[in-house]
Parts: structure tokens; C-alpha cells; sequence
């Protein structure tokens, strides 16, 4: 007997399911998923006040240098480094901190540390009594602050949303960061030009203890650390050796560090780019800042949507080299259409990178020690402005568009030995 097959009969065929509402198809999306949960919405609100309020911050306090120096660059560059560079050294305290009591306290009391700091800043301000050197000074402990903050920030995430949802959460916590770019200059520029510097200062104090009463919101107790308690520089030594001694961690860090020391040359060089090869307007750096901070914002929030993502080695080197190839274009271009293509480009890129590698180094990081790994990370951020100032050198001599094109073929260079000399690293998934 011939086998049968069953068939549907036409007449009770599935019509296809009505298309769902956008509301509805937005509700349905990973980003709404994570935005669910309460604790998330916390830390994520308590991110976004903390950005706006720092990006006000470094806008206000370069508007204040200018007005002291009369308009040196040098002492601007040095103002912004007395702010960044503790980032690099106070981070691996910060994350160790991170490891040893709850994070949200933590990052509670670095932003109340902000807001006192900030005020007292706002009050010399007001009273004419503010100098550059106390301003490094104050800046360098409102890095401090931040250098505490930001790897408990970074890795309570993963204690507050799923595993499968990490780099959503992480994403859609770096998409408040790059709104804010734009968002927080622009507020502080119209706040300076009706009223004055010292008044933006008192706002960002009061905004800064909102963001650290918003943390104190998230239910979560924080992940119980064993074994015997250590000091904090064994912490940091015990942290160092598991971080570096773990091939996918390692990699990651190396990963972290090439484009902060090449690829963000760009944010610290744009002006003078900018004025050399453009011949912009302070209205135009503000445009081509916006565009840079729209791109970023668009590949932030494209990440956080995605459900599933495979192959994430691969994929941050190619990212990488690509970044590299944009930097170059960038430096290249001639005409604002040109220009504005790389930096989206740009932005979008640098987004995504440092999304999914600070996503897969809290997913592969011990909970135990977790912050202590984001330590690292952070670290990168304060090396920024002084991967910059090599470059800077360079481009007194030789042009600020060449010096750049320099940086961005290093970095795309470096990445495509790195991915060759590391074959574990393309493996990472």
C-alpha cells in the first residue's frame, strides 16, 4: 500500500497572523523586555542624570578654563587630563571596592563625592575666587569619584538583569551615555550663555545626588564574595592575576586598550581637526559633535534590540579594523557631506565596540570578581586624553588631519595582528 500523506485541506489553511501594532511589536522587543525590570530602570535613570550631569560638567569646566586662560588650548588639555587620567589609576580601587561591599552604596556615596565636589566649584565660581590650579585639583577628585563609580555601575548589571539579557541591559545603559553627548553640552551652552557658569555647576551638583538617591532604589544585595577577606591591594593583585591569566578576559583587555589609545584620538583632536581642515564655526563642531553622538546613539540602541548575537570575537575585530578605516576617513575628508558620512559611521561603530566588549567581560568575569575585571575597562577611559597627546605632538608638525590618519591605520594594523596572533579571541561567542 502506497503511504499516505497527510495534507492541510486548502479550505483550513492558517490565514497568516494580523501584523501586531508598532506599540505592540515595541513592547515585544528585548529593549522593553529589560526596561521590565525595576531595578534596571533604577540604575538606568541613575545613569542617565549621571551622564547628563557630567557631560554638563566637562562643558562647563572647559568654558571656565577658557575664561581664566584666555583662551589657552594647553590649559584646556590639562584640564580635561586632571579630570580623566585618575580614571586610569583610582578604577582599580573602585573595582575592588566593587567586589568587597554592595555597589549600590557605593555608587551612592562617589556621587554624593560628585555633588560636594561640583558645589564647591560653583560657589568659587560665583565668588571670583576660582583659579586653573584649583580647578585641575577639584577635577582630579571628581575623576576620583568617577574612577569608584563606574565599575560598580558596570557590573551590578549583570546582578540585576538575566544572563541572556546582559548585553541588552549594557547597550541600553550605554545608549543613555551617548544621548546624553549631545543632550548635555547643548543644555549647559544655553544655561551659560542666559545666566552664567556658576549656576550649570549648581544644577549638575543637585542632578549628580539625584542620580546616587535613584541607585539606593535597586532591591539587589550584591553577589557574597568567599574565602578569607584580603587587603584592598591583594584584592587588586588577586583581580590583575585572574584577569590577565584568563585567556578570554585577557584578550578582551587587550581589546579594550587599542582603541582607546588609537581610536578615541578622534574626540580629543576633533576641534582642531575640525578648524584646519574645515574651517568650522564653533555652530559647526557643535553639528558634527551631534552627528558623531546621533551614530553612537543609533548602534547602541540597535544592539540593545537584538535577541541573539554569535560569533562576538569576530565580530569586535572587524568592527575594530573598520573603526580604524573611519578614523581615516575622517581625516580625509575635505567637505562637511564627507565628513559627517565617517563620523556616524564613526560614532555607530565605537558604540557598538564598547558595548559588546564590556558585555562579554561581564558575562565570562567570575561574579566574585567581576568588578574588579570592570576595573579594568574603566581604566580606558582615563587613558583616552593621554593616548591623545602623542597625536597632538604629531599634529603640530606634521597636521592634525595626518595625525589622525596615522592613529586610524595603527589601530585597524594592530587588530588584524592581534587577530592572527590570538586565534582564541575569534572563537569568543
Amino acid at each position: 500500500m502506497a503511504q499516505s500523506t497527510l495534507r492541510t485541506p486548502a479550505t483550513s489553511a492558517v490565514a497568516p497572523a494580523p501584523a501586531l501594532p508598532l506599540a505592540a511589536r515595541l513592547k515585544q522587543s528585548p529593549i522593553f523586555e529589560v526596561l521590565l525590570l525595576a531595578d534596571f530602570r533604577w540604575i538606568w535613570l541613575g545613569s542617565f542624570a549621571s551622564f547628563t550631569a557630567m557631560n554638563m560638567q566637562m562643558i562647563t569646566r572647559g568654558w571656565l578654563v577658557l575664561r581664566l586662560e584666555n583662551d589657552s588650548p594647553s590649559a584646556l588639555t590639562w584640564a580635561m587630563v586632571s579630570f580623566a587620567a585618575p580614571m586610569a589609576i583610582v578604577s582599580l580601587f573602585g573595582g575592588a571596592l566593587s567586589d568587597r561591599v554592595p555597589k549600590k552604596y557605593l555608587i551612592f556615596g562617589s556621587q554624593l563625592g560628585n555633588a560636594a565636589l561640583t558645589l564647591v566649584v560653583g560657589m568659587m565660581d560665583a565668588t571670583g575666587t576660582i583659579w586653573l590650579g584649583a580647578l585641575m585639583a577639584l577635577g582630579v577628585l571628581n575623576g576620583s569619584m568617577f574612577a569608584l563609580n563606574m565599575p560598580s555601575r558596570q557590573a551590578i548589571i549583570s546582578e540585576i538583569v538575566p544572563r541572556d539579557r546582559v548585553m541588552n541591559a549594557v547597550a541600553l545603559n550605554n545608549a543613555s551615555m551617548n544621548l546624553t553627548r549631545a543632550a548635555g553640552p547643548a543644555v549647559a551652552g544655553i544655561l551659560i550663555a542666559f545666566f552664567s557658569t556658576a549656576l550649570v555647576f549648581y544644577i549638575v551638583s543637585i542632578v549628580y545626588v539625584l542620580s546616587g538617591l535613584s541607585v539606593l532604589r535597586i532591591k539587589t544585595t550584591g553577589v557574597q564574595r568567599g574565602g578569607a577577606p584580603k587587603s584592598v591591594t591583594g584584592d587588586i593583585k588577586e583581580g590583575l592575576q585572574y584577569a590577565l591569566g584568563d585567556k578570554t578576559l585577557r584578550g578582551l583587555i587587550i581589546m579594550a586598550f587599542l582603541p582607546a589609545l588609537f581610536g578615541f584620538t578622534l574626540f580629543a583632536l576633533m576641534p582642531a581637526w575640525a578648524r584646519e581642515q574645515l574651517n568650522v564655526t564653533s555652530f559647526d563642531l557643535g553639528y558634527l559633535m551631534a552627528v558623531m553622538g546621533i551614530g553612537a546613539l543609533i548602534g547602541t540602541l540597535g544592539l540593545a534590540s537584538m535577541r541573539n548575537l554569535g560569533n562576538r570575537g569576530m565580530i569586535l575585530i572587524v568592527i575594530s579594523v573598520v573603526w580604524g578605516v573611519s578614523v581615516v576617513g575622517v581625516a580625509m575628508s575635505a567637505e562637511f557631506v564627507s565628513a559627517i558620512f565617517f563620523l556616524v559611521i564613526n560614532g555607530l561603530l565605537s558604540s557598538l565596540y564598547m558595548s559588546l566588549n564590556m558585555t562579554l567581560s561581564q558575562i565570562y568575569a567570575d561574579p566574585e570578581k567581576r568588578g574588579r575585571v570592570m576595573s579594568l575597562f574603566m581604566m580606558t577611559f582615563g587613558l583616552m586624553p593621554i593616548g591623545a597627546i602623542p597625536f597632538g605632538e604629531f599634529a603640530e608638525v606634521i597636521g592634525t588631519g595626518q595625525a589622525l590618519s596615522i592613529s586610524g591605520l595603527i589601530l585597524t594594523t594592530l587588530t588584524i595582528v592581534f587577530a592572527f596572533t590570538y586565534p582564541h579571541f575569534r572563537r569568543i561567542q
